[in-house]
Parts: C-alpha cells; structure tokens; sequence
C-alpha cells in the first residue's frame, strides 16, 4: 500500500462545486512536491472527460498521460469535505477527494489498492464522519477495527420480558442500545423511528436501516405486555445494523424458525439461549434447511453467462469501468461480473469501485453473469461495448 502521513490529509474542507475541489487538491499535490504548476490543467481535462467519482462518497481526482511529466513523484493528497461535493454524473456527492499524482501507469495499481480498502460495505458512513488525521488513514489502509465486522449481541443488546405500551417504544429501545454500542449514528436512529418494523409472524418483528450502520449488531426487546400493532401481536423486536454480509447467517436463520415453527425458542429463552441461538445455531442451519433457497418458479427469470475479453490498453480503470456501469443499469436483469484470471469473488457490475478493484488488465477474462427477463439483450449489450472499448479512446 502507498505511503500515507498525516500531511497528507485535509479535514473539514469545503467547496462549492467539484472544480474548486479539484483546484484545491491540485495546490496541494503541488505544494507537497508531487507535481509542477500545470498539473491541475490534466486534472481538469480528465474531468471533463468523465466524472473521477467512485461511489459511495468518494472522488479520485487525477491527471492525463499529457500532464503526465509534470509529475516528480507519486503521492496523494486527501481531502475530507463533511458537506459533500457534487461530483458524479447523477449529482452523486464526493465526501472523500484522494488527489493523484503518478508519473505512469502505476497510478492504475495505486487506484486498485484504494479500492479494495474501500470497496468494504460501510464504508461510506465512516468517510462522511472522518474526525482526525489518524482515521482517515485507517480506512484507507484498511487498518480500521477489525471487530467492525464481526457481529456484536451480548447482553447489553437485549431487553427481555419488559413492560412495553407500543412497538413504536421497543423501536426506540432497540435504537438506543445500538447508539450504545457505537453501532449505528443518528441516521439510523432516525430512519427505524420513522419507519414500521416488518412483521415476521408469531408476534416477531424486524426493522433496519439503510442509513447510518457502522457496524454489524443486532439488539432484541421482547415485552410480556399484551399489546397488538395493526391487529398483528407484538412479542418481540429485533433491530439490525449491518455493514456487510455477516447478518446473512442470522436472517436465514430466522426465516429457518419461522418456516419450521419452532419460534418458542426466542420467545421464551433467556440471554445465553438467544445468544446461542441466533450466533451459533445459524450457521449450522443455513448448510440445512432453507426456505428462502428454494428455486424460482417465475419463468420469465433468465440466467446467463458471458465471457469477454477485455482489450483496453490500460484495463479497466475509472473511465471505462464507468461505461460499463451505465450501460449495465440499463437493464432489469441483476448482473454479476467475475475476473476469471484472479481467486477474486464475483462482483456487482453496477458497482463503479468494485469493478475497479477487480484489476481487470488488458487480456483479463471476465465472466458476465446475468439474472432477469431481459438477460441476454443486457450481456449482448456488455459483449458489444467491451469490443468497442466502452467508449475510451486513446488516452
């Protein structure tokens, strides 16, 4: 990973628009000795070429291989805007800048080693609440804590057999424990407020948010008050923060004691039994029964794969990965896309910085994988503009 120093990072910036952000990164590339005055001119052309935003919040401004020897040696300089910065096509905001200055190619594998630190789910929650120097650096050399990741319920997650005279109060119980877990901000805490639990029968309800997760935690209240919400009873409440796919074990798991009756075991069990049972007994039974992994009927579903070859001479970075996530949303179908010459897991294809952090090379193999009624007119698309460059011509 590149060398990162607390000089190199700017809190708290503000800019009005992405051209004065740019300005300001490119004085600091400058001032910090990577590059000569004129650098910021290639910064700006290759803007205008196409938006350098990522996704989730984050901008990579950089320059052209015409700037290219004005630069006396690789860095980066990185600036936090906590407002936001109006920078992709959809008016998508950057709150993380990371200015680039690289005298060839290599600025392609600096780019990919930025991306698969910050490819992580939940991620963009913690750019957009960058308070120091210390943590800016952890997240891009994804040193941030580990323990993020894991899931956390313990007894300070759980309430049981309280007296409740709502579900909105279980709501705001759950909520409260998670804040004090430092699991979720008050985003999240907003959003499951604002918003009805799902009901997953037997009196179990389930609600989540999209916004404000930090890390992967659940808190349960369960009450012995005989209180009812939309004529559904309320037994019992689980509130979920995710940041990633460890939840997934735990909600198969739910749906396993919910399609095999055999829900008692949350309505009645002490601290250590639900512990147990939703960390441990969930693993186990998603390699058995499953009712949510039972196949399709809907005939009109299509899944198909295509293997491309990529033949840009720079690979797929920023520019043409961003054709390729425009033409794919396009499309109904879910589409998936694998390297087949890297152990690398199959990715979203309408993913910006997860298919940059696939380091598809000039040769890669690609293997397109797509789900829906219109599958095939979606991987003819892809196959065409892969051919055709997806849109990038000489640098």
């Amino acid at each position: 990973m590149f060398h990162l120093v607390k000089e190199n990072i700017h809190l708290n910036e503000q800019a009005t628009n992405k051209i004065e952000a740019i300005k300001k990164v490119a004085a600091a590339l400058t001032s910090a000795g990577f590059v000569e005055e004129g650098y910021v001119n290639g910064m700006l052309e290759r803007e205008a070429q196409a938006a350098t935003y990522l996704g989730i919040g984050i901008a990579i401004p950089h320059g052209t291989t015409k700037t290219r020897d004005l630069v006396k040696k690789t860095g980066v300089q990185v600036f936090c805007f906590p407002n936001g910065v109006e920078w992709g096509d959809d008016g998508e905001k950057a709150y993380l800048a990371i200015g680039i200055a690289a005298s060839s190619d290599e600025h392609l594998e600096l780019l990919r080693q930025l991306t698969h630190v910050l490819g992580a789910d939940g991620v963009e929650e913690k750019i957009k609440n960058i308070k120091s120097a210390d943590e800016a650096i952890a997240i891009l050399t994804g040193k941030v804590d580990k323990a993020d990741s894991h899931f956390i319920i313990n007894e300070a997650s759980l309430l049981l057999d309280i007296p409740a005279d709502s579900l909105a109060t279980l709501q705001a119980l759950n909520a409260s424990r998670l804040k004090q877990l430092d699991a979720v901000n008050a985003s999240f805490i907003a959003n499951v407020l604002d918003n009805k639990p799902n009901y997953l029968g037997h009196g179990i309800w389930l609600n989540d948010s999209k916004q404000g997760n930090l890390k992967n935690a659940m808190a349960i209240s369960r009450t012995i008050s005989n209180i009812n919400e939309g004529n559904k009873p309320v037994k019992l409440l689980i509130t979920m923060s995710a940041i990633d796919d460890s939840v997934t074990n735990i909600i198969n798991h739910l749906a396993y004691l919910i399609f095999n009756q055999d829900i008692q075991k949350l309505l009645s069990g002490n601290s250590d039994n639900l512990i147990n049972l939703l960390v441990t007994d969930s693993v186990s039974a998603d390699q058995t029964s499953n009712p949510s992994s039972e196949p399709t009927t809907d005939q009109s579903s299509t899944t198909l794969s295509r293997e491309y070859v990529i033949t840009n001479e720079n690979g797929l970075h920023t520019r043409p990965s961003s054709v390729l996530v425009k033409l794919v949303k396009e499309f109904n179908s879910k589409v998936t896309v694998a390297n087949l010459d890297s152990k690398a897991e199959p990715v979203s294809a309408t993913s910006l910085m997860k298919i940059v952090a696939l380091g598809a090379k000039k040769g890669s193999r690609l293997l397109f994988t797509a789900e829906g009624n219109d599958a095939q007119q979606a991987l003819e698309a892809i196959g065409k503009a892969i051919e055709s460059g997806l849109g990038e011509g000489s640098e």
